[in-house]
């Protein structure tokens, strides 16, 4: 097959190279390119899908990147028939663990939340369909414990199970394989892997190392050795072991996807001479910090890549979902042959462009934890909070301050956006709109009975303007480009624009850790409740 109809459309240079440069030179020449075209793609223009939002398929037989715009990482993907399940780490976010389903891997539609009980921050989850039965195998981190666990269901849409605690708590990312003799095992961070029982809900004996990751020269520039996320697949008469290797976040060069193959699971794995097959060589590239992937064959019988990766200069979106064409070469290794992603690229499988994700925008008619919004850091019982008014959604107060209000979070995919709510507060609460990073780092207004409070860098600010102590106030925040505007309203009508504009390029992990994205968040804190009659959410697309 030629590579052309593989990608459709023109060839960029840079996607030329399918393989890592082997000598300095070739390297130079290739960081030239990328500086060369880093121009064009800054002038990308995507499909708008709902509310504005940026969407992947074109419409015309071609997908840009990403396909998951926003906070989406660490991607579980599977085949069931000709349907494809996805679903992400979900951190500290519940309901969590959200599935998706699709039929051409661009477009997706949510089929529920699958994990319920608060186990912890989720990380790198595995999601598998084994005789008749679904399964999720959760990493999951208290601030005194971690583990993984198993959730089970009959069907993809549920009812799931509690969590089962399979006791394995110095590992992370498995991922669940079944070998020729019907044995199922958990692939582990670090090359290790468990033996499970028969109905993959407990262990058997105890872990075992089998494989030592391919380690890059000692001159990259990478976060951490880290060795992660291994995704298996069967090929032919081989087994194939892709892992994530460099570190997560830090440098844009670092994470990076490596491959190795064995006959049987237990080894001996061998390298893949091209390693890595995937990697962001250079910070002007379109993706950075690209790793943590899972091989996928289509209906079709051609091969992709889902994996992460973090936009260029805009780490505070979280790691996107970036879909790769693979080819497999003639030695048969696969081969990343989208380039640096920066192009459009030919859709897996040509249907007719479908509705994908799901809208921002609540009217309130309904709760919707878990598929659009989500509590930070929640109690057991959050959910509790919440009661849905003839007006709008009720939210009983928690905490002094959106630091430990457990703000009600939405994912925001685009790099310019409007949200807009409204309130009203009962005497003694305080209530406002934010975009929310974490604890320690977030951005937005407020009012209580003493008037309107600023927050920026996790701080609050006392304003000199009164609020009457049970007012319905419009507020409006603007991101544009990590440019944000608040505009406050008594009617929804006539607009103000707060005194105060910022800048918020730096809130994400690589200064405040843990992972997350900058997100549309709405609190209550201090006494009595807040009523929050709608919300709006509006993509941008801006020079």
């Amino acid at each position: 097959m030629d590579r052309r109809d593989l990608i459709g459309g023109s060839l960029s240079l840079v996607a030329a190279t399918s393989f890592p440069p082997s000598d300095s030179g070739a390297k130079s020449r290739q960081e030239g390119l990328l500086s060369a075209h880093g121009a064009a793609w800054q002038h990308l223009r995507w499909a708008r899908g709902l509310e504005g939002e940026r969407r992947a398929d074109l419409g015309n037989g071609q997908f840009l990147n990403p396909v998951f715009s926003g906070d989406h990482p660490d991607p579980a993907l599977i085949r069931v028939g000709e349907v494809f399940y996805l679903t992400f780490s979900s951190f500290e976010a519940y309901p969590g663990l959200l599935i998706w389903q699709s039929r051409d891997l661009i477009n997706w539609t949510p089929v529920t939340a699958a994990l319920r009980t608060y186990i912890g921050s989720v990380w790198a989850p595995a999601l598998a369909h084994h005789d008749g039965r679904f399964y999720l195998y959760i990493p999951a981190r208290t601030a005194d414990y971690r583990s993984i666990y198993v959730i089970h269901a009959d069907r993809i849409e549920g009812p799931w199970s509690e969590p089962i605690d399979l006791r394995l708590p110095a590992h992370i990312d498995p991922d669940h394989v079944v070998d020729e003799d019907g044995q199922r095992w958990l692939f582990l961070s670090g090359g290790d892997r468990v033996a499970l029982s028969p109905d993959g809900l407990s262990t058997r004996a105890g872990v075992e190392h089998i494989y030592d990751p391919w380690r890059y020269p000692e001159s990259w520039t990478v976060e951490s050795f880290s060795p992660e996320g291994p995704k298996i697949t069967r090929r032919g008469e081989y087994w194939y072991m892709i892992t994530a290797v460099g570190g997560t976040a830090g440098p844009p060069t670092g994470h990076m996807v490596i491959v190795a193959r064995a006959k049987t699971l237990a080894g001996p794995w061998q390298d893949c001479p091209h390693n890595p097959i995937v990697r962001t060589w250079s910070a002007a590239e379109k993706w950075w910090s690209r790793g943590h992937a899972t091989l996928i064959e289509a209906p079709d019988g051609r091969w992709w890549m889902a994996y992460h990766g973090y936009e260029n200069g805009f780490w505070t979106l979280g790691r996107q979902m970036l879909l790769d064409p693979v080819r497999w070469t003639a030695d048969g290794w696969p081969a990343a042959i989208g380039g640096d992603l920066s192009r459009p690229l030919r859709k897996p499988v040509r249907l007719g462009v479908a509705q994908h994700g799901l809208g921002r925008s609540d009217r309130f008619a309904d709760i919707a934890l878990g598929t659009r919004w989500t509590f930070y850091e929640p109690s057991r019982d959050e959910a509790n909070r919440l009661a849905l008014r003839p007006d709008g959604l009720s939210m009983t107060a928690k905490g002094n301050s959106p630091a430990d209000a457990s703000p009600l979070c939405v994912t925001a995919g685009d790099l310019a956006y409007m949200i807009e709510c409204a309130i009203t507060r009962e005497n003694g609460a305080e209530a406002g709109l934010l975009l929310f990073y974490s604890k320690r780092l977030y951005v937005g207004v407020g009012f209580d009975d003493q008037g309107l409070i600023l927050h920026r860098y996790g701080r609050q600010r006392r304003m000199r303007r009164a609020t009457k102590p049970s007012e319905r106030l419009y507020l409006r925040i603007r991101n544009d480009r990590h440019i944000v505007t608040i505009y406050l309203s008594a009617d929804g009508q006539t607009w103000e624009k707060f005194p105060v504009q910022m800048e918020v390029s730096g809130y994400h992990h690589n200064t405040d850790g843990d992972f997350l994205s900058l997100r549309p968040a709405l609190y209550t804190c201090k006494a009595g409740s807040a009523t929050f009659h709608r919300f709006s959410y509006r993509g941008l697309e801006t020079g």
